[in-house]
């Protein structure tokens, strides 16, 4: 039985540098969780023919700012539609039920504790200078934060941040974001 997965990716280059253009951010990792393995993995620009077996045999991607971000980010590497993909976008979730976006640090923060261990930024620097170790590291907290927060939220029915009156609860429905229409994605399957 298909299960989910968790991903989140950073990228080469900044918004500035490409004009804001999604698809020539260029990927320097791609960070996933795989509960069917009960694995965190991690792959390379070069190493995203391995990823795409996991995204297409999942039952849903996990992520936060996927559908807008790592889904489009992705696209240019992948043979089919990113939009095909089922997605729970749990940034979608919050915006919808507040009305603005938070952050996963600040949601992190407030639900969970715990903090992220550095900004996006950060792992442009880090691609940059050679450092994949701790590119890798900060990839997969991401992941990690993201798979803890949605555990969370699924448990509880709740998220929290911190609003002017302190530590606000956010009611929590982790549904679909969006879905395929009623087909599966495997096209990097052999035949």
């Amino acid at each position: 039985m298909a299960q989910p997965v968790v991903l989140d990716l950073e990228t080469q280059h900044t918004f500035r540098e490409v004009g804001n253009d999604l698809r020539k951010l260029k990927i320097s990792l791609a960070g996933l969780y795989d509960y069917a393995s009960d694995q965190y993995l991690s792959f390379t620009e070069a190493e995203l023919s391995k990823l795409f077996p996991y995204l297409e045999n999942s039952s849903v991607i996990i992520g936060f700012n996927i559908v807008d971000f790592d889904l489009p980010v992705l696209a240019p590497y992948y043979v089919g539609q990113t939009s095909k993909f089922v997605t729970n976008d749990l940034l979608n979730h919050v915006q919808k039920s507040l009305g603005f976006r938070i952050s996963l640090d600040d949601l992190a923060k407030e639900t969970l504790g715990t903090k992220k261990n550095g900004h996006g930024l950060l792992a442009i620097e880090y691609f940059r200078s050679g450092n994949m170790d701790r590119l890798r590291e900060y990839c997969l907290s991401d992941v990690k934060i993201t798979r803890e927060l949605y555990e969370y939220g699924k448990t509880h029915g709740q998220v929290f941040y911190k609003s002017a009156s302190g530590r606000t609860p956010i009611a929590i429905s982790w549904g679909l974001t969006k879905s395929a229409s009623g087909s599966s994605v495997n096209l990097t399957l052999p035949w």
